[in-house]
């Protein structure tokens, strides 16, 4: 489509997808975690690799498409979300070309940021994806992954109503009696409990940056407590 190509500065096309089996209902942001870019690209057109993306955007704000929107790109590895144990068939994945925690982990670029925000922008309005289905892949596979990191600024993709923002409204506190109902609340909202301290760390990494401990605290559990309320009486999805 013409809007999506005016978007798009390069194709280098994967081989490395598949046919969906489901529709499209979530955007999955990674980082590549390699330097220079061309190191990503050469890995996520690898047949070997059995990697890919849909877009990979560089740091200087170039947009490359590796894997057309319709087809299952491999981005997402063994993950879930919101009951949804196949992301890779539900979600379009893209990847930030950036060093990630192994390589030396620092702010992402303006120019890339303002690069992703019009793409997902355009995504997000074609497949009419929900704001909480914009998600790091720390969220789908939190037992695995990191990325895109605690300095990732989901906060410019909020103030363009493409993410959920972070609640600022904690009045309720911590309703939760226990810590196996806020685990279970945790679940709700969409992650995999499977490793709770993972799944807290990559709840903390996303709503709660600036303190990591996977640990549920008090302040932890009025987040996740005001995401769910916010969702349920239809303030976002």
């Amino acid at each position: 489509m013409e809007g999506e190509d005016e978007l798009v500065h390069e194709e280098r096309l994967s081989p490395n997808f598949d046919q969906r089996s489901l529709p499209i209902t979530m955007v999955v942001l990674h980082y590549t975690e390699m330097k220079p870019v061309g190191t990503a690209i050469e890995r996520l057109t690898d047949p070997a690799a059995k990697v890919s993306a849909h877009y990979l955007v560089t740091e200087e704000g170039g947009v490359i498409r590796l894997v057309p929107e319709d087809k299952r790109a491999w981005h997402a590895g063994a993950s879930f979300w919101r009951g949804i144990p196949d992301v890779n068939s539900a979600s379009i994945g893209i990847e930030l070309d950036h060093p990630g925690h192994g390589l030396g982990y620092r702010g992402f670029a303006d120019a890339q940021i303002d690069a992703l925000i019009p793409l997902l922008a355009r995504i997000v309005k074609q497949y009419d994806i929900p704001r909480a289905n914009v998600v790091g892949h720390s969220d789908v596979a939190p037992m695995r992954k990191v990325d895109p990191g605690e300095l990732f600024p989901w906060d410019r993709l909020a103030q363009f109503k493409l993410c959920l923002p972070r609640p600022e409204c904690l009045a309720a506190g911590n309703p939760f009696h226990n810590e196996g109902s806020f685990f279970l609340a945790l679940e709700r909202f969409g992650y995999d409990i499977t490793d709770q301290a993972k799944a807290v760390e990559a709840f903390e990494r996303r709503w709660r940056p600036e303190r990591i401990t996977g640990i549920p605290d008090g302040e932890v559990a009025a987040i996740l407590w005001q995401l769910l309320l916010d969702r349920d009486q239809g303030r976002t999805r």
